[in-house]
């Protein structure tokens, strides 16, 4: 049987809602792939705004991320399925409408923040869709298969973009209406499914003393995500004076180098355990700091290094998970993960909302150099808060069936699904 025809006849007997759901989430990380490259260079271009502007932008396109929770409240009466679409068209009809109207300043405004609730809304249906298509004890292995899908179809949306900006030169308006309407597309496949029993657990908030270093843990990650994510391209951008394309390309590389390293950080984690590894992050992250902060001191060989943080840094996102597997291990019970994480992402975004503002007040004063300098601060305390990190006192066994390991090779308490899923959710946004 030739490649073609064995692919025909395992489709043919594929799952339905599967595969309409496979073809939702693929058009959506195209969709993803292609704004995220275009996004900063969009506004750099059409409204030649300064770091100052630009870290305000981040508290509009944060908010819907802080207020997750009550946007899947609000949509309780819907199926799993039904809000998945409803964040397809979120995302698409704001990728549309900034191909129609991204030029002037305050309709850019509404269209980024509809582009970001369906952005984060999408974001804990992903997950718990996809082990609700999962059979019996598959459902990691379900979730590596939407997760690998998603990565090739941001590949694809990376490479439309390098591919679109070659034939037509900062034509923003076109790239924004290709992946919108890819993202409405997948909207109308997540309609087109048959889950009627599929409803989405309702995230749950829980402060408890004990777990206060985790706490503090998420608000340092928040601040080290979003000076990244907003200053990082923001350097390539008007430091280095690099284009879409670039952007593109160097989002195939890292979605590429994420295939790889995920598993083997993740392996690191288990092995050498979190406080090494968070204290490690910490301390790459300083150094990272400090290549993009005196990356332009180096004449030309400033831009590789530039470059090279900018993947490094995407590559270290992994390291959070060390985050979530400490949480379970010192959890009292297992429902307190689930719930701990939710705290933690709201935590997480309320920074990631606030300090991109004040990080381009000091980049508009002092110079891009300082917001990096001013970051590594922040990664030297990131390092020193995981160096507390210790063995729980009450052992995981105690939320353990009696016939179950003890002590060390016992491992973490049991972390619920929806743990799992919102770990993965909300590892990087």
């Amino acid at each position: 049987m030739s490649p073609l025809n064995a692919l025909h006849t395992r489709l043919k007997g594929a799952n339905r809602q599967l595969l309409l759901f496979l073809a939702g989430m693929a058009l959506m990380g195209m969709a993803g792939g292609i704004f995220e490259t275009t996004f900063n260079n969009f506004l750099a271009d059409t409204f030649h705004i300064g770091a100052d502007a630009r870290g305000f932008l981040e508290f509009p396109r944060e908010l819907p991320g802080f207020l997750t929770a009550l946007f899947v409240g609000m949509l309780f009466f819907l199926p799993e399925t039904m809000i998945a679409a409803v964040a397809a068209f979120a995302l698409g009809i704001g990728m549309i409408g900034l191909a129609r109207w991204g030029g002037n300043w305050h309709a850019m405004l509404g269209l980024m923040i509809l582009w970001s609730i369906g952005t984060h809304l999408i974001m804990p249906v992903r997950s718990s869709i996809s082990m609700d298509l999962a059979h019996g004890g598959q459902k990691g292995r379900r979730l590596g298969q939407v997760g690998s899908v998603g990565i090739a179809a941001t590949i694809a949306g990376c490479a439309l973009v390098v591919l679109m900006m070659r034939l037509l030169p900062r034509h923003y308006a076109l790239t924004f209406a290709v992946g919108g309407a890819a993202a409405v597309i997948g909207g109308f496949f997540f309609m087109a499914m048959q889950m009627p029993n599929a409803h989405l657990e309702r995230p749950k908030y829980i402060w408890r003393r004990q777990y206060w270093l985790y706490y503090v843990l998420s608000l340092l990650f928040g601040a080290r995500k979003q000076i990244f994510i907003t200053f990082g391209p923001w350097v390539l951008i008007k430091i280095f004076h690099q284009s879409v394309s670039t952007f593109a390309i160097l989002g195939i590389l890292n979605s590429l180098l994420t295939v790889f390293t995920s598993p083997a950080l993740g392996n690191l984690i288990d092995r050498w355990g979190e406080r090494r590894m968070l204290m490690l992050d910490g301390l790459l992250l300083c150094l990272l700091c400090l290549g993009y902060g005196g990356a332009h001191l180096l004449g030309a060989w400033g831009l590789y290094l530039a470059f090279t943080c900018f993947v490094l840094d995407q590559v270290m996102f992994g390291f959070g998970n060390a985050r979530v597997t400490y949480l379970a291990k010192i959890a009292r019970e297992p429902e307190h993960v689930t719930a701990s994480l939710s705290l933690g992402v709201s935590l997480d975004h309320a920074v990631s909302m606030t300090l991109p503002a004040l990080g381009g007040w000091v980049w508009m004063r002092y110079g891009h150099a300082y917001v990096f300098y001013g970051a590594a601060a922040l990664a030297l305390l990131n390092m020193a808060f995981a160096s507390l990190i210790r063995r729980p006192e009450r052992p995981a066994s105690a939320l353990r069936p009696p016939d179950a390991p003890t002590g060390e090779a016992a491992g973490p308490a049991p972390m619920p699904e929806a743990a799992a899923d919102l770990a993965r959710a909300h590892g990087k946004e």
